[in-house]
């Protein structure tokens, strides 16, 4: 049962970074023609704890029904609905090199809620090229395209010299939302909202684990020392 919308209070942002992995985990099961899931079963498929993820739950005012769970396609909605995916958002590339490409080939973002309506970059090689039926304009086009397009979300591709500026220009013509693949950290004024991938940092921190591993795997058991 879904409790009433308006009584709900502000859901935490920790809660809100899971709600993407339910609406994953939500989608396989629906995709396997699975219609119901249980608690237990929802939160090994999203790798979280059950009792993380029915307090979690609870902050959209979703509790389950006793006995029989949750409601796939309903709870699938619900979690849509609350991270804004029941709308069209449109969406802005900055960068078309090899990892802005690989981003405008994504054929994920438009089942998610996102339609990315323009392609930018400063390379007259690149520009008038067409990714994905989007043709890539020149940079000088960019407060233009924010203006009609009604840019939502900002997606930056550049290298980490040129991403400030890239990011400066963005929030001058509106943008609010920014996602910033450049290794580096942009300074943005308050209201606008910035998430960081840094797909180095992520290897770094895989290295740093995987190291672990290893180090543990030649250490030799005590019992085998002491005989």
């Amino acid at each position: 049962m879904t409790a009433d919308p308006a009584a709900r209070r502000g859901i935490p942002d920790a809660t809100v970074a899971r709600l993407p992995e339910y609406l994953r985990a939500l989608t396989d099961l629906a995709e396997r023609g699975i219609t119901s899931v249980s608690s237990e079963e929802l939160a090994t498929a999203a790798g979280v704890r059950s009792a993380k993820l029915r307090k979690d739950l609870s902050h959209l005012g979703s509790y389950g029904v006793r006995g029989v769970g949750y409601e796939v396609d309903l709870l699938a909605y619900e979690i849509s609905r609350e991270l804004g995916l029941t709308q069209d958002w449109p969406v802005a590339i900055v960068g078309l090199g090899n990892l802005g490409h690989a981003l405008a080939n994504y054929s994920g973002f438009v089942t998610r809620g996102f339609r990315v309506v323009a392609l930018l970059d400063h390379d007259p090689d690149i520009v008038g090229q067409h990714i994905a039926g989007v043709a890539v304009r020149p940079m000088d086009d960019l407060e233009r395209v924010a203006e009609v397009d009604g840019i939502a979300i900002g997606v930056i591709a550049t290298p980490a010299a040129s991403a400030q500026g890239v990011c400066d220009r963005l929030v001058a013509a509106g943008v609010r939302s920014i996602l910033n693949f450049a290794p580096c950290v942009l300074s943005v004024p308050h209201g606008v909202d910035v998430r960081k991938v840094d797909l180095s940092m992520e290897l770094q921190i895989l290295a740093f684990h995987e190291q672990r591993k290893a180090l543990a795997a030649r250490r030799t058991p005590l019992r085998e020392v002491v005989r």
